[in-house]
Order: C-alpha cells, then sequence, then structure tokens
C-alpha cells in the first residue's frame, strides 16, 4: 500500500494531470493520493497558491480583488474544460472563495481558509479525472481523512492523533485523493502547514497508513549531489538516508522543506523522489540505513542569507550562563538561530536574515551590550553558508582537510567552520559572492 504526492508542477495542467492519471493507473498499490495545488506551466507563470496569497491580501485589506479572483477561476477553468470533466467542479471552486471571503473568521484564518482552496480543488479535479478514466477514485477532505493539526495559522502541526485516524482509512475502498497543505484543528478551524506543506501533508498520512512506500513525484529525475544550477550536469544520488536527506533539505537543497518528511522519518517508511514526467526512472531513495562502504560525502548543499552575531569578552567561558543568557535575549525577541560556534572568549550566531528586522537588531544589541557587556558585538551580513554532507563521514579521515583544500584552490576564505557533534555534515561560513566557486571547488574535490 503505496502513498504517492504530486507536487504543483505535476498537476500545472491537463497535460500533466494525464500522467498523473497513468501513473496511478499503473500500480494498484497507489491507493492514496496527496496533492499539491497547481504550479506553473512556464517560466514566468504564477502558481496557483501565490494567487490566492495576492487574493487574500487584496480582500482583507479591502482593496478590489475582482481581477485576480477572475484571474485564478480562469486557470481552473482551463484544466477542467481541456480534461472534459464536469463544470460543477468550477462552480464549487467559486463557492469556495465566496464562502471563505464572506465567513466571520478571523482573518488569519481566512486566509489560510483562501490559500488552502489550490490544493482543495485540485484534488477535486485530480479524482474527477481518475474517475472519468475508469477509476474508482474518491476526494477525501482532509478533515475526514483525520488530520488534526494544532491551532497555529500558516506553521499547523499535525497532533499525534492524527496517525491513529489516518490508519482507519486503509479501510477504505478505492483510491483516496487527499489534498495537501492544510488541517482542522480540534475546534473545527482549517489550518495550513507552512509553504512546502503538500509534503507534509504526503508524510503524515504515509506514517498515519504506514504506507509499505512514500513516492514523491516531482519534477526531477533524482536528487542530485549538488544544485545544478551552479555544476552542470552533477552526479544523481541514488540512495539517501533521513540523516542526510534532513541535512540537504535544511541548507538549501531545493527538494523538500526541512521539516516536510519528519513524520515519514520516524515512522521509518521509506521515501521515492521520482519524476512525473519520466515515471520509470529509479529515483532517490531514501531510507533509514545504507550501506556503509558507499561514498563517504553524498551531496554539497548551499544557501545565502545569513548573518553572524558576533560578541566577545574576556573570560567569557568562565562566565557561568552566557551563552544561555545570549541566546534567551535572541529567543525573548523571536528570533531562531542556525549555528552558534564558539571560542573562549567569543561566540558567533548564525541568523537567517529573514529572521532580523531593523527594530529587531537594535534591540538585540543594545540588550546584549545592557545585559551581558560585551567588549565587541557586531552583526555582520552577506554570508552563504555550505554543507558538505554524508554519513559515511563518520567513519573517513580527511574530510576536512580536503574541504579546506578545496577553498584554498579557489582563493576563498573560510569564515567559519562548525562541524554537528552527529559527524553528518560540515558546515563552512563564506562570504555570498564566493558561493558558486566554493560550491564547484568542493563538487570537484569530492565528485571529480
Amino acid at each position: 500500500m503505496k502513498v504517492v504526492k504530486f507536487g504543483g508542477s505535476s498537476v500545472a495542467n491537463d497535460v500533466q494531470i494525464k500522467k498523473v492519471g497513468s501513473i496511478v493507473a499503473d500500480d494498484t498499490d497507489r491507493k492514496f493520493v496527496v496533492v499539491s495545488a497547481p504550479g506553473k506551466r512556464f517560466e514566468n507563470d504564477a502558481k496557483i497558491t501565490d494567487l490566492l496569497i495576492e487574493l487574500s491580501d487584496l480582500a482583507l485589506n479591502n482593496n478590489p480583488y475582482e481581477k485576480k479572483f477572475t484571474q485564478i477561476m480562469e486557470r481552473f477553468s482551463e484544466i477542467v474544460n481541456e480534461l472534459e470533466l464536469p463544470q460543477s467542479i468550477l462552480a464549487d471552486i467559486e463557492q469556495s472563495v465566496q464562502n471563505t471571503l464572506n465567513s466571520d473568521a478571523p482573518d488569519r484564518m481566512k486566509a489560510d481558509g483562501l490559500k488552502s482552496i489550490g490544493e482543495d480543488s485540485s484534488a477535486k479535479i485530480v479524482s474527477e479525472y481518475l474517475k472519468s478514466k475508469g477509476l474508482n477514485a474518491h476526494y477525501v477532505n482532509p478533515k475526514d481523512a483525520g488530520i488534526i493539526v494544532s491551532n497555529e495559522p500558516g506553521k499547523a502541526q499535525a497532533l499525534p492523533e492524527s496517525f491513529a485516524q489516518l490508519y482507519e482509512m486503509r479501510k477504505k475502498d478505492g483510491i483516496l485523493v487527499i489534498p495537501g497543505f492544510f488541517g482542522f484543528t480540534k475546534d473545527g478551524g482549517l489550518m495550513t502547514f507552512s509553504r512546502g506543506g503538500s509534503d507534509i501533508t504526503g508524510s503524515i498520512v504515509a506514517a498515519g497508513v504506514q504506507a509499505s512506500l512514500y513516492e514523491n513525484f516531482t519534477d526531477v529525475d533524482s536528487v542530485y549531489a549538488v544544485n545544478p544550477t551552479i555544476v552542470s550536469n552533477p552526479e544523481k544520488i541514488t540512495t539517501l538516508t533521513y540523516k542526510e536527506m534532513r541535512e540537504l533539505s535544511y541548507s538549501g537543497f531545493g527538494v523538500f522543506h526541512d521539516e516536510a518528511l519528519m513524520p515519514a522519518f520516524q515512522a521509518e517508511i521509506p521515501v521515492c523522489i521520482k519524476n512525473t514526467n519520466n515515471p520509470a526512472g529509479s529515483g532517490t531513495m531514501i531510507v533509514s540505513d545504507k550501506d556503509p562502504h558507499t561514498r563517504c560525502v553524498v551531496g554539497i548543499a548551499s544557501d545565502t542569507g545569513f548573518s553572524n552575531l558576533y560578541v566577545s569578552k574576556y573570560l567569557m567561558n568562565r562566565e557561568i550562563g552566557f551563552g544561555r543568557k545570549l541566546l534567551q535575549i535572541l529567543e525573548e525577541e523571536g528570533i531562531s538561530f542556525e549555528h552558534a560556534p564558539s571560542g573562549i572568549d567569543n561566540m558567533s550566531v548564525i541568523i537567517r536574515d529573514s529572521q532580523l528586522t531593523a527594530e529587531k537588531e537594535i534591540n538585540v544589541i543594545n540588550r546584549i551590550k545592557s545585559e551581558l557587556y560585551p567588549e565587541t558585538i557586531s552583526i555582520d551580513y552577506g554570508f552563504a553558508m555550505i554543507m558538505v554532507v554524508g554519513e559515511g563521514m563518520m567513519s573517513a579521515v580527511g574530510i576536512a582537510e580536503k574541504s579546506a583544500a578545496a577553498f584554498a584552490e579557489a582563493n576563498i576564505s573560510i569564515e567559519m567552520i562548525n562541524q554537528g557533534s552527529s559527524e553528518v555534515s560540515i558546515m563552512f561560513g563564506i562570504r555570498k559572492d564566493k558561493l558558486d566557486l566554493a560550491v564547484r571547488s568542493l563538487y570537484q574535490k569530492f565528485f571529480g
């Protein structure tokens, strides 16, 4: 019994949805189908979810939204008409938008309701198309599926009781098509996950029904060892462990949001990433364990948009609680951190730029000065982070040396380095303008 999830590019238009139908029909084990909202049809196209967010912003700020609504309905109309499906689907989508706009729910919940219409409509369309091809398919609303979530608009998390309720879905007949991206609170309120939430739904469903495999169909043949926009024709990764995928996705790998697969990982459900446009390809398998004799470094991930909060104070190491107090200031200002390499008299805290507003930066600096009395404090922008990842690094010798050599050969200065206690990855911080050059040099060093 498999759970199969199709991303936005897989349901972007009628041509792609027909491919989805063929993939589902090709394997009778594909009982649970999770879908995203229609994505881009071409490079400069808009995703339906983005259009719905724009509609939400206009409507909730009492601005005219009719043109945006028309644009959304035209996209759905094109798909429905090309697939020769009943017009009642379009009427249902239109009614969903109007009901959400006219509800007396708080604005944050209205925004979540509008955002969810992309996935919900996509699931209804795919279900109806599968029926038109003679398959016993059924649309299942997340509430009926049992996806119960926390009351956190835009960043909901599945509650433990969801998994027992989802398991009951195994008893239902036919193919069950479930919209991704949202669930319902115990009180019946609709809440969305973070962006990339359809992957989260697929992972939750796979864990709940205890699937034999979770197949995630996207628009690439596999996960690559490095960003293909930086290195041409990079090596494909055939097998990853959960830990490796977590490190890679967290560090800017574009395949998954870093939290998306956690439910499947925790339930030890194997995951296969495949291409909707090449379903016969082997894809990339993500598993709990793999042959320890495989290559020690599996991938190189990178991302920009980081800042370095640097604090120094003589005899910092003797001051009990200094690090805790520093991180507590960040917590109280609503700032999460990524890494915290430290020395005897200094400490750096790596923060994503998106976490730091101008107001928060002033507050943090003033509080550190008045509460911790440092000798030096600064916030330096313009950093990129590179992660060299692989479970085989735990037993390999010379990974840090080879990495440092790659930076030296590219004439790039390493601003910071941090290796986690798990030894699955080594993080390097450099200036962002050197990122592509550094990644290419590392790739050449480890993959040739």
